[in-house]
C-alpha cells in the first residue's frame, strides 16, 4: 500500500536461544496511532527496539516508506524515541534539554528559539523555558521528554511504556495529551504498553502478541468485540471462557444447555471455546433463563454491580446496572449476538460428541 510507513517483513530475534519474536510481519500507516499489546516477554519492546535500530533483527527487514533501514543506526533514521524513563539531563534547563538534538544538528540559535516556543506550546508548559527539571511533576517530565522528541520533526514517534512511571489521573490526562498531539503534528506513532484499558482508549490499530508472535490485529472496537481466540479475549478486558459444543451452524451447547448464537463454519458437535463477555450477560429470573445459578460474591464499581454467578460449577463474572444481593437465584440468559465461538488449539482438541437436538 502507497501510505506504508513501516514494513517489518520476517522479522525474527533470538537472545540466548530463547526466540523472542519469530517471524513477525507487520506494517503500519502514515498519520498511525498503533499500539504494541501484550504480556511481559511477548516481544512488543524488542519489536519496538528493532524499529529504532536499537537491535537488529537475526533475520527479516525493516522498510521506512520502502526503504531498507535494517542496518541503520538510529540517529540517521527519521524517528525519535520517548521512554518510561525520561531521561532528562538534570543539569541543563528545560530549554536545553529541548534544543539538545537540535544544536547537535547545527541549527540556528533564532530556528531553535522558536522550536522550543512551538513544542513547550504543544506539550501545554509555555513559560517553563528556565526551569530545572527537578522542579516539575512527573506527568511535566514526560511533556518535556516528547517535546525534546518532536522538535526533531520525526515522520515516526515510539513510545516504550511512556505513562507506565505515572499515577492514574496523570496516566489519564497523558492520555488525552498524546491522543491531541498526534492529531495536532499528523505523524505516525507506534506505542508499547501492557495495559489493555490505555490501548484501548488511545490506538487507532491493536496488536496483541504473546511469545513472539501476533495474535491479532484491528481497531479497539473489533480486538474488544471480536477476539479471534482465547488469549486475545482473556487478555483484552474479562471474559467468560467456557467450553461448549458447537451443535451445528448457530447453535452450541453450554453445560447440556442450547443457546442460539451467529457463528458458523465450526462444523458439527464440535467442542469449541465460549466466550461471553462479563456486561453481556442478562440476569432474570430463574424460570426465565437458560441456565439458573446463584450470586455467590457482589461488589460495587460505581458505574456497575460486579457479581460472580455460580452455576454448574462455574463462576460467572457479570457487570450490571441492577444489583442482585448475595445468595439469589437467578437465570442466565445472553443474546445470540454476545457470544463469540473459537476453535480450541489443537492441543486440546477432544473427538466429537453427538448431542441431540
Amino acid at each position: 500500500m502507497s501510505n506504508r510507513l513501516i514494513d517489518l517483513q520476517h522479522i525474527t530475534k533470538i537472545y540466548d536461544d530463547n526466540t523472542v519474536l519469530d517471524d513477525l510481519n507487520l506494517y503500519i500507516r502514515e498519520n498511525e496511532f498503533l499500539t504494541l499489546l501484550g504480556p511481559s516477554g511477548c516481544g512488543k519492546t524488542t519489536t519496538l527496539r528493532i524499529i529504532g535500530g536499537f537491535e537488529k533483527p537475526d533475520n527479516g527487514c525493516v522498510l521506512f516508506n520502502g526503504k531498507d533501514i535494517t542496518n541503520m543506526p538510529p540517529n540517521k533514521r527519521q524517528l525519535n524515541t520517548v521512554f518510561q524513563k525520561y531521561a532528562l539531563f538534570p543539569h541543563m534547563t528545560i530549554a536545553e534539554n529541548i534544543a539538545f538534538g537540535l544544536k547537535i544538528k547545527g541549527k540556528t540559535k533564532s530556528y531553535i528559539q522558536d522550536k522550543i516556543r512551538y513544542a513547550l506550546k504543544l506539550v501545554n508548559l509555555d513559560g517553563y523555558e528556565n526551569r530545572m527539571p527537578d522542579s516539575l511533576s512527573g506527568g511535566q517530565q514526560q511533556r518535556i521528554a516528547i517535546a525534546r522528541a518532536i522538535v526533531n520533526e520525526p515522520k515516526l514517534l515510539l513510545l516504550d511504556e511512556p505513562l507506565g512511571a505515572l499515577d492514574l489521573k496523570l496516566r489519564q490526562d497523558m492520555q488525552y495529551e498524546l491522543i491531541r498531539l498526534k492529531n495536532e503534528l499528523g505523524i505516525t506513532f507506534i506505542y508499547v504498553t501492557h495495559d489493555q484499558e490505555e490501548a484501548l482508549t488511545m490506538s487507532d490499530t491493536i496488536v496483541v502478541m504473546n511469545q513472539g508472535y501476533i495474535q491479532q490485529i484491528g481497531t479497539p472496537e473489533k480486538i474488544y468485540n471480536e477476539p479471534e481466540n482465547a488469549f486475545v479475549a482473556d487478555f483484552i478486558g474479562d471474559s467468560n471462557i467456557i467450553d461448549g459444543i458447537m451443535i451445528r451452524d448457530e447453535l452450541v451447547s453450554i453445560f447440556g444447555q442450547k443457546f442460539p448464537c451467529v457463528d458458523k463454519g465450526f462444523g458439527t458437535n464440535k467442542p469449541v471455546d465460549v466466550v461471553i463477555r462479563p456486561e453481556d450477560v442478562d440476569l432474570v429470573k430463574p424460570e426465565e433463563g437458560t441456565l439458573t445459578g446463584t450470586v455467590t460474591h457482589l461488589i460495587f464499581k460505581g458505574v456497575h454491580y460486579e457479581m460472580e454467578v455460580t452455576a454448574n460449577g462455574f463462576e460467572w463474572l457479570v457487570h450490571s446496572t441492577d444489583m442482585f444481593p448475595v445468595g439469589t437465584e437467578v437465570g442466565i440468559r445472553v443474546d445470540p449476538f454476545d457470544i463469540q465461538i473459537m476453535n480450541k488449539p489443537a492441543s486440546e482438541d477432544e473427538e466429537a460428541v453427538s448431542i441431540d437436538e
